[in-house]
């Protein structure tokens, strides 16, 4: 977990290559700690969250840098859903907005309204002001003059939840 912490500095530092190294780190701990041997306040780490807050600080690059980043970021957090699963409703909601980011910022716009679409589902059994704060967020890739049907409904879909 703290090696997460040192690749997340990286990561707004856009020091990447600094980011991998801690990313790495990150991975090598977890692989070799030995279940029920770590301190009860750490039980919540595994696999789907390093997977989760890895996406989550790709997309932190891929906001600089999408074409490098994006892609990477939105693998990551394909694997946190994966094995996450949605009884983790918070971090559930959080992965489905970070992958509608990544699409909005790769240029997918279908993408992008399935996944605001999932977010907005999944966000609506939570109360979470992190969740409502990064729907607000994820609003602006939304609007415009010339944005299709199908975003304008996620736009729609993401303003209804956040004026409830």
């Amino acid at each position: 977990m703290l090696h997460t912490r040192e690749a997340w500095a990286y990561a707004v530092m856009g020091r990447t290559a600094a980011f991998g190294r801690a990313t790495e780190q990150a991975r090598d701990a977890l692989a070799g700690a030995t279940p029920g041997n770590e301190p009860y306040w750490i039980a919540y780490f595994d696999e789907a969250e390093l997977a989760g807050v890895t996406g989550g600080r790709l997309l932190d690059l891929a906001r600089r840098d999408p074409v490098a980043h994006a892609e990477a970021a939105a693998t990551e957090i394909r694997k946190a859903v994966q094995q996450r699963g949605s009884e983790a409703a918070r971090s559930h909601a959080l992965d489905w907005i970070g992958l509608a980011e990544c699409a909005f910022l790769s240029g997918d716009m279908a993408g992008a309204v399935e996944h605001t679409g999932q977010a907005v589902e999944v966000a609506r059994g939570t109360q979470s002001g992190r969740v409502r704060a990064q729907l607000g967020q994820l609003y602006p890739y939304t609007v415009g003059r010339e944005v299709s049907r199908g975003v304008a409904q996620a736009r729609d879909s993401i303003r209804d939840l956040l004026s409830s």
